[in-house]
C-alpha cells in the first residue's frame, strides 16, 4: 500500500471539502493505492452526524464521491467530474467508530465514462454503504486546464492499516 501524493496541494485556490488538508470544515481525506483499489481511512466526528450518534448520509455520500474522484485521478491520470452517484445504505455508521475504511475501484470504462464501485466499512470490517459512480474523465488538455498534471505515490511502501 502506497500513499497517494495530492497533486493539488500547491494550486492557488485549492480548498476541496473532501481532500484539502487546510479546509477548516473539510473531511481531510487522504488516499492510498493497493493493487487496483484506492483506499481511504477516515475517522468520524460528532459534527458529521445526522441523527444523534449516527453519521449523516450526505457526508457518507461525499466520502464515496470523493474517493471515486481519486480513482480517476490516480488510475487514469486525469481529472473528472461526477455524472451519477447511486448509494445503498445497509447499516448505520456510528460517529463513535475509530475508523471507517472507504474503498473504490474501476468497474468499466466506455469512452470518457468511467464506472467506479465503492464501499464504506465500519471499524469491524462490515460493509455499511455501497456505491456506484459514473465519472466523466477529462481529456489531458481539459485536466491540465483544471490544474491537473500528474498524480504519483510516495516511494515508501506502507504496511496495510
Amino acid at each position: 500500500m502506497r500513499k497517494i501524493k495530492n497533486p493539488y496541494l500547491r494550486r492557488e485556490g485549492y480548498n476541496c471539502f473532501g481532500c484539502c488538508p487546510d479546509n477548516p470544515v473539510g473531511l481531510h481525506m487522504e488516499f492510498f493505492e493497493e493493487g487496483d483499489e484506492i483506499i481511504s481511512f477516515w475517522r468520524p466526528q460528532d459534527y458529521y452526524q445526522g441523527w444523534v450518534g449516527i453519521m449523516h448520509g450526505g457526508i457518507l455520500a461525499t466520502l464515496i464521491d470523493e474517493i471515486c474522484g481519486w480513482v480517476v485521478t490516480r488510475k487514469l491520470q486525469t481529472a473528472g467530474m461526477t455524472s451519477k452517484l447511486e448509494l445503498k445504505y445497509s447499516k448505520s455508521l456510528s460517529t463513535m467508530h475509530n475508523q471507517l475504511t472507504i474503498r473504490a475501484k474501476i468497474i468499466a470504462i466506455r469512452g470518457g465514462w468511467v464506472t467506479i464501485g465503492a464501499t464504506i466499512e465500519n471499524a469491524n470490517g462490515d460493509i455499511c454503504v455501497e456505491g456506484q459512480a459514473i465519472y466523466y474523465a477529462f481529456d489531458k488538455e481539459k485536466a491540465k486546464e483544471m490544474g491537473f498534471e500528474h498524480c504519483d505515490v510516495e516511494d515508501e511502501q506502507l504496511l496495510p492499516m
